[in-house]
């Protein structure tokens, strides 16, 4: 597609044809009926809910010649895919015809997404925008997504969000065409996801004495406890709002680091012979904690119960286990580890790491599910069947996918939106590498030289968003967009031509895009910076020491 066309579309579709249509506008009024082909019902109840609170109309069931319809169409499925979409408006006063047609449900779905930015940023609304006219023009679109795998990573270990937060969250991935949440439910700061059959694990692991204001070398906290988790109820209500949305919510539960919240619950799943594992609390800082599970039996029948409920709440395919930033200094230590790396013949601490990642990976295997982890699952032989989130440059993924394993590209130089939008003191809480919308809109996830049979691997990417510096939705917001509109263009929109993007014609997008965001509430960085209220004045708008570069 080539910006110069008429609609101004996130993410940019395929092929927009506004000569292939009827000319001139395409009216919806009181009498446009929602005509919903079967496997469609769901796509329906949204349009009604979202389309019909935001416009006023009432869209009711119906065949007749003034009709929305909607429709699974195998042909565009062979074309585009399962969640490809074609999206035709023709008509008149008396004669409205608007068709979309998609591969599957999620097809449908999403070129209904397409039909709410064609109505203008009021349809983005969640109350009637008080206007009495609406209309479409008349145009085709064909469209389809790059990659099967367009996602979002929500820390919501670091800082808690509310229930009511993450379904937010997820009706604005939709708005973007994103179809995988990973939640990052579990770390050294908090467990986020009640376990029944291990109370403690909220009970004691969900909540902090305090929190450190700002990245980790900050001088200041917030001495207000911290804390909160979702229950079963709260799980299921997530993952059955995700799915009428056509997005998959993957689960992350952190394995063998990141567990000092665990051990804080359940001491015995420290390395006890070498630590006083019951002196711990959930802790209050940030970076890479020393404190990892033992590699006992014992830890692992404890973490198979733990999956065990993990797997009832999450019907995705993919289980995260996390597999990063495990330091080995008290496996190094420890009498227990060590017998255990000499009984099971392993080399070195490495190799026990990948024992502990493959007996999980043949776990989840059993069970119909698959394991993905951070690229660190690399270290020590990767296990069978395993996919690959690349956090850490692109290495990890090529790796893996060059080895015939499935990849997730998420490099932190490129998508970790936690990092800086601007090199100005403005900004609040600034860490890490700037990374403007420009940069995010010109990340290529298949790096150049990977064969097509390794790139063939690459699922696709996610952006990650880690909160240790997002204390509530309104920074998350700040940090997210509009960086994330950048991504989604990434993940769904096929490349003109290799390396080529048109970031002067997407900025142009942009300018109405911004109007949609401010009519879902979006706390977004306008393009001209922070806005006096979302700036944090002194040393939490300056650079702190210590922290990761910021070139």
């Amino acid at each position: 597609m080539t910006d110069d066309l008429h609609e101004p579309l996130i993410p940019a579709p395929r092929a927009l044809d506004v000569r292939a249509a009827k000319p001139g506008r395409v009216p919806l009024d009181e009498d446009t009926t929602l005509d919903a082909g079967p496997g469609t019902e769901g796509v329906a109840r949204w349009l009604r809910s979202s389309l019909g609170a935001a416009t006023g109309l009432p869209f009711a069931p119906g065949a007749g010649p003034r009709a929305i319809r909607l429709r699974v169409d195998p042909e565009v499925e062979e074309a585009y895919g399962p969640e490809g979409y074609r999206l035709s408006t023709a008509g008149s006063a008396d004669d409205v015809a608007v068709l979309v047609a998609g591969g599957s449900a999620a097809g449908v779905f999403w070129g209904v997404q397409t039909l709410r930015q064609l109505l203008g940023p009021d349809a983005c609304r969640r109350a009637p925008a008080g206007r009495a006219a609406w209309d479409l023009p008349g145009l085709t679109i064909e469209d389809g997504p790059r990659f099967p795998w367009r996602g979002l990573m929500l820390d919501v270990a670091r800082h808690f969000l509310p229930k009511d937060d993450i379904l937010r969250q997820l009706d604005l991935m939709a708005a973007h065409k994103l179809n995988v949440l990973h939640l990052h439910l579990t770390d050294d700061q908090g467990w986020r996801v009640e376990i029944e059959r291990h109370p403690r694990l909220t009970e004691v692991g969900a909540w902090r004495a305090r929190t450190k204001w700002g990245h980790r070398a900050s001088p200041l906290w917030n001495e207000t406890p911290h804390g909160g988790y979702y229950t079963h109820a709260d799980i299921r209500e997530i993952v059955a709002y995700a799915a009428e949305r056509h997005i998959t919510v993957v689960p992350e539960i952190d394995v063998p680091g990141h567990s000092q919240a665990a051990i804080a619950a359940y001491p015995e799943l420290g390395n006890t012979d070498v630590v006083d594992t019951a002196a711990l609390t959930v802790w209050d800082t940030w970076g890479v904690n020393p404190n990892v599970l033992a590699p006992t039996e014992a830890t692992l029948r404890f973490y198979e119960g733990v999956f065990e409920e993990v797997l009832e709440l999450f019907p995705s395919t993919f289980v995260h286990v996390g597999g990063d930033e495990c330091p080995k200094d008290q496996w190094k230590e420890s009498p227990t580890a060590q017998a255990r790396i000499k009984k099971l013949g392993l080399a070195d601490e490495n190799e026990l790491q990948s024992w502990f990642i493959r007996h999980f990976d043949r776990w989840l295997a059993d069970r119909g599910r698959r394991l993905i982890g951070w690229d660190e699952i690399l270290e020590g032989g990767l296990a069978p069947g395993a996919a690959v989130s690349s956090w850490r440059g692109y290495g990890g993924g090529v790796t893996a996918a060059e080895a015939g394993h499935d990849v997730v590209m998420c490099p932190e130089q490129q998508v970790y939106l936690d990092h800086r939008q601007a090199p100005g003191e403005d900004e609040p809480m600034p860490i890490g590498y700037v990374r403007t919308l420009e940069d995010v809109y010109r990340f290529e996830p298949v790096p150049p030289g990977l064969s097509p049979e390794a790139a063939a691997h690459v699922l696709g990417t996610q952006a990650n968003v880690w909160t240790e510096v997002m204390e509530n939705r309104s920074r998350v917001d700040y940090q997210v967009f509009p960086r994330l509109a950048a991504f989604a263009e990434v993940a769904w929109s096929a490349l003109p031509a290799p390396g080529e993007r048109d970031f002067a014609g997407f900025e142009h997008r942009m300018d109405t895009h911004y109007r949609r965001l401010d009519a879902l509430g979006v706390d977004y960085r306008p393009p001209t910076g922070p806005r006096p209220w979302q700036q944090r004045p002194g040393v939490l708008g300056r650079p702190l020491e210590g922290a990761p570069p910021i070139v």
